[in-house]
């Protein structure tokens, strides 16, 4: 349509502001009363494990009446795939040998990344425990590393980004984190890394949004 047309110019996409999305996004809140036998047992795990966890951080994980929001309401899609993805990141975060510092930073990068608003806003919460402060973790959220963050903080951030954006690692990079990290460690990057790939993009499809 043209300038002159009857109906006038039509305003640039950037001029009409996104409408907020519920706090499923593409996905309806799952009724804790309506869910199936194996939906019940897996939203149960998760009430007693992960809400009592994010609760004592402040991050918000159910509605007022129960419901659960962030990844947790989209778990209950395919529970027996859920659980065993539940598995999966109890059996790194359990048995990792980074430290705490060094895994959340990859967590963040990884949902910067994404984009993943509700990772982002939980993470956040939780590097503020394990003694990374804010400013560092703004600037990770925001693409940038800052000289002050540790430098295994630092190195595990530019082989996430570069891993998450280009899916490749030269020469230089790989010697300088298997220095740092030992070829273990490397694997734990990569195992916490692909808990959280499944995590921002269920995220990032459904478009949930950080409360």
């Amino acid at each position: 349509m043209t300038s002159d047309s009857p109906r006038g110019p039509v305003p640039p996409h950037s001029s009409r502001p996104e409408p907020a999305r519920p706090l499923g996004g593409r996905l309806p809140l799952a009724d804790p009363a309506t869910l199936a036998p194996a939906q019940r047992e897996l939203y149960d795990r998760l009430i007693g494990s992960w809400v009592v966890f994010t609760d004592k951080l402040g991050i918000r994980s159910t509605t007022e009446d129960g419901r659960l929001i962030g990844p947790f309401n989209a778990l209950l899609l395919h529970p027996e795939v859920a659980a065993k993805l539940l598995e999966f990141q109890a059996a790194e975060s359990t048995n990792t040998s980074l430290s705490p510092s060094v895994r959340e930073v990859v967590i963040i990068v990884l949902g910067s990344v994404y984009g993943a608003d509700y990772e982002l806003y939980a993470h956040t919460s939780v590097a503020r425990t394990v003694g990374l402060a804010e400013e560092y973790v703004l600037a990770l959220r925001g693409g940038d590393i800052l000289e002050g963050l540790g430098e295994h903080e630092q190195l595990a951030a530019r082989l996430t980004r570069a891993l998450a954006t280009r899916h490749h690692i030269d020469d230089e990079l790989y010697q300088e984190a298997e220095s740092a990290f030992g070829a273990k460690g490397l694997f734990d990057i990569a195992a916490v890394m692909g808990v959280y790939h499944t995590v921002c993009t269920m995220l990032t499809l459904f478009e949930v949004p950080a409360p």
